[in-house]
């Protein structure tokens, strides 16, 4: 059967665990998670996250065991994207992956920005 886009990311998101912007917030703030954004290198370079590590989305089954940051497979990880498709998609990769701890941060970068939470520009 063919799946579009929008149903993989409806059967990834009830695979995985969202977190509202919120929690994500609080998180950030006490440095108790790694981030990784999962948007293009252009997209990350516009702003991001302050302290996110950036592994795209077409990389990350490549790049994921051997980042420095994802070594411990149970350390809590927040992942996003722009709106929250691709986060949710590589969330699951990561479930898939063997990492225990896994969110995707609901709403993305959009979200974040609507809700004035700071983000590095260059």
């Amino acid at each position: 059967m063919n799946k579009t886009a929008m149903e993989l990311v409806k059967e990834a998101k009830a695979e995985i665990r969202e977190m509202d912007l919120q929690q994500a917030h609080g998180k950030h703030q006490s440095e108790e998670v790694v981030i990784i954004d999962v948007r293009e290198t252009h997209e990350f370079s516009g702003g991001h996250i302050p302290g996110a590590h950036h592994i795209s989305r077409g990389m990350l089954e490549f790049k994921a065991d051997s980042h420095p940051a994802l070594k411990d497979k149970d350390r809590e990880i927040l992942v996003y994207c722009k709106t929250g498709g691709r986060a949710a998609l590589a969330a699951h990769q990561l479930k898939k992956m063997g990492y225990t701890n896994v969110h995707s941060i609901q709403g993305g970068m959009d979200a974040w920005d609507d809700a004035d939470h700071p983000i590095n520009k260059p």
